[in-house]
């Protein structure tokens, strides 16, 4: 076996390093009833490997589609491809016991797809250079990375929502989520790749208000929950 090279090694840190204390912060929202560890570890493993997946599919993509339409479809192929990490890795199973799960099992799916994405971007990057490898591994790590999170929690937050609903509402709500999911997707990378770097600190603004938005939707739901009636 090869041995590992500095640059993959670096760019393996850089690329999954940020999302694990980022996956950190989001995991003590729940603190209370925490999820079973090689769950979380499934999903965010299977989160990793849907990047081949999606990027094959969105090379297929460009050879039939261009412009904003070729946009939409990748932000599509990407949501998908991360909630289906996340309905295997947990929401699936037993586990998902709770409302709050939702969020939890999809922002660690949307991590561990990010990761990847990040250590194939850096791994180029570096080649490049260390500067210029740093310097793209923060811009990604503050726009790609929340992009992702903020995209998949939103469908955790809907499918948090209808959690106590019929099946067939559960579905409508998880529709719903990938609906917008992918037009909040579709969104930044329409502004990022139309405006280039003059749009970029009011699309970064514009995440973190959405993150904030999210965590104030982790906050009702957590109330709601306790505020179920008990039974014995």
């Amino acid at each position: 076996m090869p041995p590992l090279s500095p640059i993959t090694f670096i760019a393996f840190l850089g690329g999954v390093v940020p999302n694990l204390l980022w996956l950190a912060f989001w995991l003590f929202e729940d603190s209370i009833h925490p999820e079973p560890k090689k769950y979380l570890l499934l999903t965010f493993v299977l989160g990793m490997l849907a990047v081949w997946p999606v990027l094959k599919t969105e090379e297929f993509i460009v050879g039939y589609t261009a412009g904003s339409m070729m946009l939409l479809c990748w932000a599509f192929t990407e949501e998908i491809g991360k909630f289906v990490a996340g309905l295997l890795g947990g929401i699936l199973w037993p586990v998902f016991d709770e409302p709050l799960d939702a969020v939890i099992y999809m922002v660690t799916a949307a991590l561990g797809f990010s990761a990847m994405e990040n250590f194939l971007f850096l791994s180029g990057s570096l080649q490049q250079g260390a500067l210029h490898g740093i310097i793209s591994g923060d811009l990604r790590f503050i726009g790609a990375t929340l992009l992702h999170t903020l995209s998949s929690a939103t469908i955790g937050v809907s499918l948090a929502y209808a959690y106590y609903k019929t099946v067939g509402t559960r579905r409508l709500f998880a529709l719903l989520g990938v609906i917008l999911a992918t037009a909040l997707h579709t969104l930044f990378n329409f502004f990022i790749l139309g405006q280039g770097g003059d749009a970029t600190f009011g699309i970064f603004f514009c995440i973190w208000l959405g993150i904030i938005a999210i965590l104030l939707a982790v906050e009702n739901i957590k109330a709601q929950e306790r505020n179920l009636p008990t039974t014995i």
